[in-house]
């Protein structure tokens, strides 16, 4: 039999029930084309999808996010990925936590099952691939020899475009209710936290140290989505690329506490942000993480500017 080359089996921990992968978010936007420039921008491959956009990344065919119009901004749901072996097994785990099943919002194709968690938030669950990495990603901070030039010139810069979406923050009404309903459901595990203000949580099968985290607010809503490089240069160009398109109103260069990730955050013309960010940490399938609840003073960044006074307002709460 010959060998497939290039194929990397899904990393999976044995006997525990657990989504794999944040598969992808839905949103509505006031106007498509602004949206659609502002991604291409961003390093996106902005695709037609029936009605609204679909965002994807070079090279990838999975789709990340979706968008249609609506009359303000708002995160309309989160679609989790599940091996196919788990599918049954997680709908009647979802059904024996009482939980109500509900249909998939008209317009939306779909082979999983839907339900609110504990904001209201509509969530989905389905077979999917696995979009969390198997391994830390790799990261190419290089620096050349002597005699050789390090770097290109402005002309020659290339464009930045992400490899993968990493995470998404998203708002809530009570960080500790979000930790168990994510992990009793969806058996996601902490990863850190800082106080009741927010947490990280990674999946069991190997991810990120999170594919999804909450911080308080008043109200549901998107925070940020990000999407991992393999540089420090590479979220800096991408500062840059952005900037030169309009789109200078921000936070970074930086480097997180929790996660440990270098980062560059974008605002979008809707109040939220999109986030480059390279060298997060990882959590294996095989490992458990030690969790632990950090002060506000050691739990934000170590080094970068001072962030924006409004950077953790929810303007879908407005």
């Amino acid at each position: 039999m010959t060998a497939i080359t290039g194929f990397i089996r899904p990393s999976r921990r044995q006997g525990v029930l657990g989504v794999h992968s944040m598969d992808h978010f839905h949103m509505e936007v006031p106007d498509l084309e602004e949206a659609r420039q502002f991604y291409q921008a961003f390093g996106l491959n902005v695709r037609e999808d029936g009605d609204g956009l679909g965002l994807y990344t070079f090279g990838n065919d999975h789709r990340w996010a979706s968008l249609s119009e609506g009359p303000r901004k708002k995160m309309s749901f989160l679609s989790f990925g599940v091996f196919e072996d788990d599918f049954e097994p997680f709908r009647r785990h979802v059904e024996s936590q009482g939980i109500a099943l509900k249909d998939a919002p008209p317009g939306f194709e779909c082979n999983g099952f839907w339900f609110h968690d504990q904001d209201g938030n509509l969530i989905e669950v389905r077979v999917a691939e696995k979009t969390s990495p198997n391994q830390k990603s790799t990261v190419s901070n290089v620096s050349v020899p002597a005699n050789q030039r390090g770097t290109v010139t402005n002309s020659n810069a290339p464009i930045i475009r992400p490899r993968r979406m990493a995470h998404m923050l998203i708002f809530t009404r009570d960080v500790p209710k979000a930790i168990e309903f994510y992990h009793r459901v969806l058996g996601l595990r902490v990863s850190d936290t800082s106080g009741e203000g927010i947490a990280f949580m990674h999946g069991v099968h190997g991810s990120d140290h999170h594919l999804i985290a909450f911080a308080k607010s008043g109200a549901p809503g998107l925070h940020h989505c990000s999407w991992d490089l393999e540089s420090i240069d590479q979220i800096g160009l991408g500062a840059m690329q952005m900037a030169d398109k309009g789109y200078d109103r921000g936070w970074g260069l930086g480097r997180h506490v929790l996660g440990s990730n270098y980062f560059h955050y974008v605002r979008d013309p809707w109040g939220s942000y999109s986030e480059y960010s390279s060298d997060i940490d990882y959590v294996s399938a095989d490992h458990d993480w030690e969790a632990g609840d950090f002060a506000a003073e050691d739990a934000f960044y170590i080094w970068g500017p001072a962030a924006p006074d409004d950077f953790v307002h929810n303007y879908e709460a407005d």
